[in-house]
């Protein structure tokens, strides 16, 4: 069965914000962005250049179910995309202890369904982001890992922050 990653209900209209948050109640509802207030927000996109940028949510939207399964797939909660970009974001409220990497299993099989169902060969900047509310600062990740990332994700890079700069 074939999914559309990027003409589905799940796409909320453009925004040239300069910046606005992306949310997850984490409630099992689905991710949205907003700017009304940013006591809810998980990540902030920066959008200096006042960008037309589409918020398209994944986990609890786009449901795909693992092959000769009743199970759906495990996936980063949103996608951002704009002009050529398309960046993978993966929200947690979690407090330390291994949130890390539950993130960046979940954008690397969102990657893995993504080039399942399409061709981003049109998008020439792929990025995944694993963000953290309580954890908002950037995350060293080792040149090895971030090398390792991009090579079994083919040519995503990864980053450990709640800032989502838009360039």
């Amino acid at each position: 069965m074939s999914v559309d990653f990027f003409e589905t209900e799940c796409k909320e209209l453009s925004r040239q914000d300069l910046s606005f948050g992306l949310c997850d109640d984490q409630d099992g509802t689905i991710a949205y962005s907003s700017i009304s207030t940013d006591d809810t927000w998980i990540a902030t996109v920066i959008n200096s250049s006042a960008k037309e940028i589409t918020f398209t949510a994944i986990d609890n939207c786009i449901n795909i179910l693992k092959e000769g399964k009743e199970d759906k797939e495990k996936s980063c909660d949103g996608m951002l995309t704009f002009d050529d970009s398309l960046y993978l974001v993966e929200l947690k409220e979690k407090a330390p202890g291994g949130w890390i990497s539950i993130a960046k299993k979940q954008l690397e099989n969102t990657i893995r369904l993504l080039n399942e169902h399409h061709n981003l060969d049109n998008f020439r900047y792929k990025k995944a982001y694993a963000c953290n509310k309580r954890h908002p600062y950037f995350t060293v990740v080792e040149a090895s890992e971030k090398k390792s990332f991009f090579e079994r994700t083919s040519g995503f890079r990864i980053d450990i922050q709640a800032e989502v700069i838009v360039k």
